[in-house]
């Protein structure tokens, strides 16, 4: 552990909001830790990365009298001292790079570290959202389960191809390989049996293709390379969903207790099995009704949003609203607005920004499919989608979502899609005035 003293003068010719701040330069094998000295310089300490490292860089920090640190969001670096510093009651401001960067007026000989300090000072950084300490545990649940969903799609895909290069064209007859016969098939054909009549007899009764279009497809070309393909993705896939149950139970073991907290501990009489068989990918628990314990309103209500999206999204927000201002700050925030250049009053360049979050491609999703619907939002959608076309309506779909969820939880209030349907009415009135209004020129001109 190194210490010296920095040389700088903190003169910025701005106010300082907060005399009691750190920079924090975050790498992987060292922390450089700049605090003012109480005069017009500052004092750099570098730490190492170990544990035991982070908890001397804590217990300087609260000797010097540290009430806030500014650190920038270096991979995952910065994830275990972010925790560490919120368990001691230090304010980490976790940072954008990106927004450090644009801030002009940085001398050439400023290290980060102290950069970061007078920035966070002067009170010239934004906060980037982070959800509370039970909220971060559930999303990292949340997130491994989406990754192992992924990985376990892809391991389908690789089914299905090693089935067609072994010419069995069983996916062109029955509608999923993943459902009761297709896997009841699979498993049989790599347990050595080959016979189309004897593979037949695996068929479910509610298969509505013939017995002969069955036989047909199962007739293959049965070479042992192939075969290695599909046990190798077979038993990739089964271990992936063996993995995804153990996620699903900590899952539920966290909502479970967010439940528990919101009830005041009280949970008798709460019962979180299905009524009906889960479908594919679905929680194997009620989700649903943890998540409107949890949050105080059914979102599953909505139409697009299913309690998977619920359960990511809520995960990645939780249920604090007062970190945004207003919808349009929440829909900002989730990158589901154009990123718009305004000089002299004119609109010089509005694009959507390059940049991943998750909550907002779990609305993507939810909205690609609304267009399909039949209710207002779908409407709405399928309204969008001939203004926008395809990408544009997903986006404008998720960003209607994103300000009815803000509502929703905000005001503490459930779904009604009656307000949508009046809102359709006055649309459909003043679209039938535009056309008569158009009807009566065209009329004037002829």
């Amino acid at each position: 552990m190194k210490k010296k003293e920095s040389k700088m003068k903190f003169n910025t010719g701005l106010p300082i909001y907060n005399p009691n701040s750190c920079g924090i330069d975050i790498g992987s094998t060292q922390y450089d830790v700049a605090i003012p000295d109480g005069n017009t310089g500052h004092i750099v300490q570098q730490f190492g990365t170990f544990t035991k490292d982070l908890e001397a860089l804590v217990t300087w920090l609260l000797e010097n009298g540290i009430t806030t640190v500014a650190i920038e969001s270096t991979g995952v670096y910065w994830i275990n001292l972010y925790l560490k510093l919120q368990e001691v009651g230090i304010d980490p401001y976790l940072v954008n790079a990106k927004h450090v960067k644009n801030v002009t007026g940085r001398k050439r000989d400023d290290t980060d570290a102290i950069w970061l300090q007078k920035l966070h000072a002067c009170g010239l950084l934004q906060k980037s959202f982070q959800p509370e300490r039970n909220f971060h545990t559930l999303r990292t649940y949340v997130r491994q389960r989406n990754k192992l969903v992924q990985n376990a799609s892809d391991c389908a895909r690789r089914m299905q191809k090693a089935l067609d290069l072994m010419n069995v064209k069983i996916h062109n007859v029955i509608s999923d390989i993943l459902g009761k016969t297709g896997m009841l098939l699979i498993e049989a054909i790599l347990n050595g049996e080959r016979s189309p009549e004897e593979l037949l007899k695996l068929k479910d009764r509610r298969i509505k293709a013939s017995d002969q279009d069955i036989l047909d497809s199962l007739n293959g070309i049965w070479n042992d390379d192939y075969i290695f393909l599909l046990q190798q993705a077979y038993d990739q896939y089964n271990f992936l969903h063996k993995q995804i149950k153990q996620c699903d139970d900590k899952i539920e073991g966290i909502l479970i207790s967010l439940y528990a907290k919101v009830k005041h501990g009280d949970i008798t009489g709460l019962n979180t099995k299905k009524k009906r068989r889960p479908t594919k990918n679905d929680f194997p628990f009620n989700a649903r009704l943890l998540m409107q314990g949890i949050v105080g309103v059914d979102l599953c209500r909505v139409t697009g949003l299913s309690e998977t999206t619920v359960v990511k999204l809520i995960s990645e927000i939780g249920t604090d609203m007062s970190k945004w201002k207003s919808s349009n700050q929440f829909s900002a925030w989730m990158n589901l607005v154009p990123n718009t250049k305004i000089t002299g009053g004119k609109v010089i360049s509005s694009k959507m920004q390059r940049k991943k979050n998750y909550a907002g491609l779990a609305l993507r999703m939810a909205a690609s499919n609304m267009s399909k619907s039949k209710s207002p939002l779908g409407d709405f959608a399928r309204r969008m989608k001939s203004r926008l076309g395809g990408k544009g309506a997903v986006v404008a779909s998720a960003h209607k979502l994103a300000r009815i969820i803000y509502y929703l939880i905000e005001n503490q209030k459930e779904y009604d899609s009656s307000i949508m349907i009046e809102k359709q009415i006055v649309w459909k009135q003043k679209r039938i005035e535009c056309l008569e209004k158009q009807l009566a020129k065209l009329k004037n001109a002829a």
